[in-house]
């Protein structure tokens, strides 16, 4: 979905243009904030799973060979956090050799969007005063827009019933270019899922 964002300046040269467009992407990405996106089946009784183990393959990357995002590191929290978050709602590992009341699979997903940012230049009307009255004066704005790139980085859990999805969560996030430590990396993969699963059991 594109979305315009409208910045008004008074007409300036052509650096201002371009700092004023550097505003207009911070707040394009500021304002890039999805809700959680869930679904389930209505007609399952999800008081009675108890139990769960991971699908396989467990963590799922799309693109498949993304370097930004598929790591074994990555994979390691992901599962880190979703155990830990599926035991606060009841949720036990199957023990070896039993079946699981829920097969878990996750999913990382990398993708490009592009919105567009619209800024406006010039455009101010307004009264003056001078040595010998009053009166209107200004000029025309005109209006610039363009297209942004950004990656948004997508979590989504899936719980399945004997290979049938019952269940579904997702959040998003875009992609900074700033570095991360390994301890923010797990805070964030930590906070996502805490978010999508803060909706399970859906009822």
């Amino acid at each position: 979905m594109m979305f315009a964002y409208q910045l008004r300046a008074p007409q300036q040269q052509a650096p201002i243009k371009f700092l004023l467009l550097g505003a207009a992407v911070l707040l394009l990405a500021a304002c890039q904030t999805a809700p959680i996106q869930r679904d389930f089946d209505t007609s399952r009784d999800f008081t009675q799973y108890r139990t769960w183990s991971w699908a396989e393959p467990d963590v799922n990357y799309l693109p498949e060979n993304d370097p930004r995002i598929r790591s074994d590191l990555t994979s390691q929290r992901i599962r880190e956090a979703v155990s830990g978050q599926l035991d606060v709602r009841g949720l036990r590992p199957a023990q070896p050799g039993q079946g699981a009341d829920l097969d878990v699979k996750v999913y990382v997903i990398s993708e490009l969007r592009k919105d567009n940012v619209t800024t406006s230049y010039g455009g101010s009307f307004g009264t003056y005063w001078g040595g010998w009255g009053g009166g209107w004066g200004g000029g025309p704005g005109y209006a610039e827009t363009r297209s942004v790139d950004y990656q948004v980085f997508t979590l989504q859990i899936d719980l399945l019933d004997d290979g049938q999805l019952v269940w579904r969560g997702s959040d998003e996030q875009q992609m900074r270019n700033t570095a991360l430590s390994p301890a923010e990396r797990s805070q964030q993969i930590q906070e996502m899922v805490s978010k999508i699963l803060g909706g399970f059991p859906p009822y």
